[in-house]
């Protein structure tokens, strides 16, 4: 084999190799990226340009941890600067949907600067859950921009009783 040839076969395997893990991250982060969109007040004008709101749309994360326990499944989102009404949260299937609209806008002046950070969007995040649960029993809970709901796992039917024959 030719060094040229010996050359162009490591490359594609670290090409390969590369691409495996790029397509393994992508698979492992999918669940954690939220979609947000243009939020109510920026579409009800429509009309008028607005730079902010397309700079704020887009991909997102949304930090946030399931934890599954004996009795129970907790999911905390980390979802600053909202208020407990912005969010609508429904269990469909195996997926607890959480959805909402963000609105933050933070201001400060330092001597002759004047600094405005806004961010805003709706979103929607389905979150896989580990069990089957008790949606009917779950309970959320927002305090200092963290979403916690508490999912009770449903209990499984027991398969098989025995019946005495009288």
């Amino acid at each position: 084999m030719s060094p040229f040839q010996h050359l162009r076969d490591e490359f594609s395997h670290a090409w390969d190799a590369l691409i495996d893990g790029w397509q393994r991250l992508y698979r492992r982060a999918a669940g954690a990226m939220t979609r947000f969109t243009h939020g109510a007040e920026a579409q009800a004008d429509a009309d008028a340009p607005n730079d902010l709101a397309e700079r704020n749309t887009g991909w997102g994360v949304l930090a946030g941890e399931v934890l599954d326990g004996e009795d129970q499944i907790v999911v905390r989102l980390e979802t600053p600067g909202m208020e407990k009404d912005d969010f609508d949260l429904e269990v469909v299937g195996d997926y607890l949907v959480v959805r909402g609209e963000k609105r933050v806008s933070q201001e400060e002046t330092r001597g002759r600067w004047q600094i405005t950070e806004c961010a805003y969007g709706r979103f929607e995040r389905a979150i896989p859950l580990p069990a089957p649960v008790a949606s009917d029993e779950a309970s959320a809970s927002y305090d200092q921009g963290i979403l916690r709901v508490e999912l009770p796992k449903r209990q499984p039917r027991e398969r098989g009783v025995k019946l005495s024959v009288s």
